[in-house]
């Protein structure tokens, strides 16, 4: 018996058959016309206000100065490198940053524009049940990877599925660095260097198990179909938060869905 396809792989393929009807029904010479402007909402609000501190006040030849607080430097969370988790601590910055920052007031679907940063890459395969041991392991191969040559991690872990279908999914497992070595290491069973997926994309936030997270795939199913907007025949996933197994309710991951 046939597994009835999930809403990844039924949406991979919506889109590629999308793909196909429409270059077949264009006119000729419309092919490489420029597509309609995007019917999507505004783009979301990248970066906060700037804020504004009151003046030092005078100094008080009464009272001694007091003694700046020390600095700790936080242990790494749970699959986390110790140089990924303290890197930046001296500026505050020891928080992995998304490839997107999300606004004050982020919405369940936002537009946003992916930049192109260099990555650690490693391609795999899996079932759908096995996806979350699949993922975890690609990630902590390539944290050993970047530890063992000196790199440290500058963002979140992202999953490119890039083909699904009925029984599993092929994708390809990015860390982001800060630069790419030069010149770049021989490829070791798989690893390499490129660039994040980049571009105008949809953001659709998913919260609460990995289990769950076809749920979040079937709204945004639903929403590219009121709003007919055409996507690319691949998605992304990026964990703003560890992810440890597939049960676990406090798992935040943000889905984009790149505009064509």
């Amino acid at each position: 018996m046939i597994r009835p396809r999930r809403p990844r792989a039924a949406l991979a393929a919506a889109l590629a058959v999308s793909t196909v009807l429409s270059a077949l029904a264009a006119p000729a010479g419309a092919q490489n016309a420029a597509p309609p402007p995007s019917t999507a909402p505004s783009p979301a609000q990248t970066s906060p206000l700037p804020t504004t501190t009151a003046p030092n006040p005078p100094a008080d030849p009464n009272r001694s100065a007091a003694p700046a607080p020390e600095q700790a430097v936080r242990p790494p969370p749970a699959g986390q490198s110790a140089v990924g988790a303290n890197a930046g601590a001296a500026g505050g910055a020891a928080v992995r940053p998304t490839l997107v920052e999300k606004p004050a007031e982020a919405g369940d679907v936002d537009e946003v524009v992916l930049p192109a940063k260099p990555a650690a890459i490693l391609p795999g395969k899996t079932k759908w049940d096995e996806a979350v041991p699949s993922l975890k392991q690609a990630f902590a191969r390539i944290e050993a990877d970047l530890a063992k040559a000196g790199i440290a991690p500058a963002g979140r872990p992202l999953a490119v599925f890039t083909h699904t279908d009925d029984d599993g999914f092929t994708y390809e497992a990015m860390i982001p660095v800060a630069a790419a070595p030069s010149p770049a290491p021989a490829e070791g069973d798989g690893l390499r260097f490129g660039t994040t997926p980049s571009g105008k994309a949809l953001r659709f936030a998913h919260k609460g198990s990995y289990e769950g997270i076809d749920g979040t795939y079937e709204t945004l199913t639903t929403y590219l179909d009121a709003k007919d907007i055409v996507v690319q025949d691949r998605f992304v996933e990026e964990y703003a938060s560890d992810l440890k197994d597939a049960s676990d309710d406090g798992l935040d991951v943000n889905i984009y869905a790149l505009l064509r």
